[in-house]
């Protein structure tokens, strides 16, 4: 999965590590190990912070374990935390996630069972999932595919989405957004210039209805409600009441599609 351009970075991480180290202090005030060690709660009330800085400190190093366990603990309990909220928010915003009516819409538009994507033109991990996406379309005579462009790898994906719902104003989204993968190189705008007019696509008009606001907000949407399902990278995959982030295997896509079918009944 390609994560965007500074996301879960140094800032939380620096944080997290503050709040640690401050949780630390108090654990080492209430751990019976180490008060059992000659030094009670109320002894360590009493020393001076570069004194209890010191014995945290020691303490560390010579049980190292601890901040891993600690920092393996806060994590997953951050991800719990967090996988909690974007299931609140799926709940909430069904018909943002599934039934957007400005969002392009393939496989049998009148299927029984949704399977929406947020993608990246320039995703390696997408241009694997795109012939996989095909087959599931093929297997599945009732599945319905939601677009979501969630363009994050740089004004060369954000000209390529553009011109994709450019291109659906035309009638031609899935065919040109299956040319796109199809591109052997990366998707800069010579090349979606090129491949839009190969696909029959009015250009001018094609470049004229990127410039349409209705386009931005499209791709300002997607954004915003990727960030809410806590979608930081592409591809990312929701069906039923499961939110999938990453790249898969046929078979696997298939249960994802099954498990949302039987939520959906």
């Amino acid at each position: 999965m390609i994560v965007g351009a500074k996301q879960v970075t140094g800032y939380r991480g620096g944080i997290v590590r503050m709040l640690l180290l401050v949780g630390l202090a108090g654990w080492f005030l209430l751990n019976p190990d180490i008060q059992g060690a000659g030094t009670s709660a109320r002894a360590a009330g009493e020393m001076s912070q570069d004194q209890l800085d010191q014995r945290i400190h020691d303490y560390i190093l010579a049980h190292p374990e601890v901040l891993m366990e600690a920092l393996q603990s806060l994590d997953q309990r951050q991800r719990e935390a967090e996988a909690a909220e974007a299931r609140k928010v799926l709940k909430a915003r069904t018909d943002d996630i599934f039934h957007d009516k400005q969002s392009p819409v393939g496989g049998n538009a009148q299927g029984n069972v949704t399977l929406v994507e947020f993608f990246d033109y320039n995703c390696p991990y997408c241009r694997v999932m795109a012939p996989i996406m095909d087959q599931a379309v093929t297997d599945d005579p009732q599945l319905r595919i939601v677009y979501k462009e969630f363009p994050i790898l740089g004004p060369d994906s954000v000209f390529a989405s553009k011109a994709a719902l450019a291109a659906a104003k035309q009638g031609k989204y899935t065919t040109f957004h299956k040319a796109l993968y199809g591109a052997k190189t990366r998707v800069t705008e010579a090349v979606v210039l090129r491949i839009a007019a190969e696909a029959g696509l009015d250009v001018e008009r094609m470049k004229a209805d990127m410039r349409q606001p209705d386009i931005q907000a499209m791709i300002d949407r997607n954004t915003e409600l990727a960030q809410a399902l806590r979608i930081t990278g592409t591809p990312g995959f929701v069906a039923g009441d499961e939110i999938y982030p990453g790249a898969t295997d046929l078979a696997m896509l298939k249960k994802l599609i099954e498990q949302a079918r039987a939520v959906q009944k």
